[in-house]
């Protein structure tokens, strides 16, 4: 059974990173304030990287280098905000979470069989819980580090497509 739960816990941790709010809301660009870094990709991939200026309904504008740019917002995929940085964090969440795991797995592969009474079973054990702990914690801090870790803070909805299926 503790098996079973552990499967099922590692199974839900992707599908529990990715779930996200839904960031297909215009409105949300008028919270940034003028000057704050932003990356913003454009339908046809072109990336632009500046400080933000200003919104409407119709488009968003930013200064990229001595350049001032206006973007429609049909053109417009994605708006990720540059300053804020979660690798810390995700490093942290994902390390220790790595060392449970590893714990576990630790823990049973060093199941020992007590018919003698003379053994070092728990001394051996509690190394390997603990050296599985140590490996998933630097795997999951690593793994961690590196997902991309600027807030995506607006993306565009896919287009719908008019083909029968």
């Amino acid at each position: 059974m503790p098996n079973a739960a552990l499967v099922c816990f590692l199974i839900l941790i992707p599908s529990s990173l990715r779930a996200q709010d839904k960031k297909s809301d215009w409105k949300v660009l008028y919270g940034l304030h003028s000057g704050e870094k932003i990356e913003l990709i454009e339908t046809g991939m072109k990336k632009h990287v500046g400080k933000f200026s200003t919104v409407t309904e119709e488009a968003v504008q930013l200064r990229e280098g001595s350049n001032d740019i206006g973007i429609r917002k049909e053109s417009v995929a994605r708006v990720t905000l540059l300053e804020k940085s979660h690798r810390l964090r995700n490093a942290a969440i994902l390390g220790l979470v790595g060392a449970g795991a590893g714990a576990g797995i630790g823990a049973a592969a060093s199941r020992c069989n007590s018919t003698n009474s003379f053994n070092f079973c728990g001394l051996a054990r509690g190394a390997e819980v603990a050296v599985g702990a140590v490996i998933g914690l630097a795997g999951g801090a690593g793994i961690g580090a590196a997902i991309p870790s600027h807030p995506t803070i607006y993306r565009a909805e896919p287009a719908k497509s008019n083909a029968p299926h």
